[in-house]
């Protein structure tokens, strides 16, 4: 909540000047002589005052500044950067500790929500003690030997200050509900961020992992493979890293962000990136183009081009979150609600506490009450906006670190077999066509064909009859079985079945490898 001093010191200011100015509103229709007469003395004293002395100015001004530098530096803005927590195994038993409820409690003077709500529960605890102190002065009073005398000015005409009890009774219903709601859809839109974080963090690495295992590494050198997946892995980085500043306030991460894209990124990309309007796009290209780059089918691009639409889902969600407030007439009358329940309370609770020394009990439990319930309005207004208690920086850079390590993984460095099946005939392979064997030895190089090509908008049919192989060679030989019978002195010929399925088996195999 802002600070009660600074806004009233503005309000107060801004009230004079309307006062002072309000004789110029007066409708003429009703006082002619008397609204015009007031309204010209009144704008040229205040105009002949503000020309003469700028001190009231000054003042407003810096009431201003000093609002400004109250919401840019106040402790429970500084507080949020220590929210931002990962849990690991070790704080999740610390956290679920038979000792959690001692520690909670000797840590209560440490707490930011408690330390950023010193100002509203001074001023709760003040009404409460200026009761007590008004009553002991026109009502009756103990000493301290407990002995009741009346107060200075008992017979005045002037009465203590005390309300009935059921006014607050009837209305604590409401202001629980109220309250319930407002922390509920807080969560709710906390909960709703870290999950699109969660979706950032497993479609990075489904992303990174797909265009490492489709990588058609027969196609190109060693280092372009290298090099065109490092490219996919930085620029997967980039789009999260610019969600994180986009999502993330200017003065807090502006610097960091561009330092790190010029460390991790060509420095000519890293500045168009910089220089975007809308930062997370940009990458967002970027990131497009490294897929439509990688060497592989059409089907399979399309299948990453799927997990990077989630990253712009997962943008548009959070956007939505950062620019759309839970309603503010909702909030403003909460709050409303909650600081006049809390101020007239200690008139109700006059009565009920009576049994104290001199109603003194009425200050501390005002000061209980204050901090618990203003605590759950500072919670779900700490909530609201959730990225800045986000631990986006550490998924940041663990996206970082596990992109990168999943293009360094190479297929069959573990020892495992790796069959590129879209290639070869695995029924050929064993030997399972005409009882021969079939042997594909092929490299990335162009094949020639002699073919029938039947195109439309999206897929490209081959209707292969003849076969003229050029460099390199695809050499296939086709093993005939040892054992023949014997029709008449001659060998029996294989019957035409037998011919389709051989020549169909040479169709799948090139059909296959120039599919890629």
């Amino acid at each position: 909540m802002p600070s009660f001093r600074k806004s009233t010191a503005t309000s107060l200011a801004l009230l004079s000047l309307a006062l002072q100015n309000a004789s110029g509103f007066v409708p003429s229709s009703l006082t002619p002589s008397v609204a015009s007469t007031t309204s010209s003395t009144k704008s040229n004293s205040i105009v002949a005052n503000l020309l003469e002395s700028r001190s009231l100015e000054t003042k407003i001004a810096s009431t201003i500044e000093d609002l400004t530098e109250d919401i840019y530096q106040s402790y429970g803005e500084e507080s949020r950067t220590y929210r931002r927590t990962v849990y690991t195994h070790e704080d999740w038993v610390k956290h679920r500790s038979s000792n959690r409820f001692f520690r909670n409690l000797l840590s209560f003077a440490n707490s930011g929500i408690y330390k950023s709500l010193f100002k509203e529960v001074l001023t709760t605890t003040s009404v409460a003690a200026f009761i007590v102190v008004w009553n002991m002065l026109f009502g009756e009073y103990q000493d301290f030997q407990s002995v009741t005398h009346n107060g200075p000015f008992h017979d005045s005409v002037i009465p203590i200050l005390a309300l009935p009890l059921a006014p607050f009774t009837l209305a604590s219903p409401a202001l629980g509900l109220l309250l319930v709601f407002r922390t509920n859809t807080s969560y709710k839109r906390w909960d709703e961020a870290r999950k699109n974080w969660g979706m950032n963090i497993n479609h990075t690495r489904d992303l990174v992992r797909l265009g490492t295992a489709y990588y058609d590494r027969a196609a190109v050198s060693p280092e372009r493979a290298e090099e065109d997946l490092r490219r996919l892995a930085l620029n997967t980085w980039a789009f999260v890293r610019c969600m994180k500043r986009h999502l993330s306030p200017v003065w807090e991460d502006e610097d960091d962000f561009q330092k790190e894209l010029k460390e991790k990124l060509p420095l000519e990309q890293a500045e168009k990136i910089i220089a975007a309007a809308h930062r997370p796009n940009r990458a967002l290209q970027d990131l497009s183009t490294s897929i439509e780059n990688l060497p592989m089918h059409f089907m399979r691009r399309d299948e990453i081009h799927a997990a990077a639409t989630i990253f712009e889902d997962n943008l548009g969600s959070s956007e939505r979150l950062l620019t759309s407030p839970i309603p503010v007439f909702y909030s403003r009358h909460t709050a409303r609600f909650l600081s006049f329940w809390l101020l007239l309370l200690p008139f109700g609770l006059w009565g009920p506490l009576g049994d104290s020394w001199n109603h003194v009990n009425l200050i501390p439990a005002m000061s209980l009450l204050s901090i618990f319930l203003f605590g759950i309005e500072e919670l779900a207004t700490q909530l609201e906006e959730p990225f800045t208690i986000l631990p986006m920086q550490g998924f940041c850079d663990k996206i970082y670190n596990w992109c990168m390590e999943i293009v360094s993984f190479k297929p069959g460095d573990n020892g495992m077999p790796v069959y590129y099946y879209d290639n070869y005939n695995i029924d050929a392979l064993n030997g399972s066509v005409g009882g021969g064997s079939l042997t594909v030895e092929a490299t990335p190089e162009s094949v020639v064909e002699t073919e029938e090509e039947v195109q439309d908008d999206s897929t490209m049919a081959i209707v292969t009859d003849e076969v003229e192989v050029a460099e390199p060679e695809v050499e296939i030989s086709i093993a005939e079985p040892e054992t023949s019978s014997m029709v008449n002195g001659d060998a029996e010929k294989v019957d035409e079945p037998e011919k389709k399925k051989k020549r169909s088996a040479v169709r799948r195999v090139f059909g296959n490898f120039f599919g890629q």
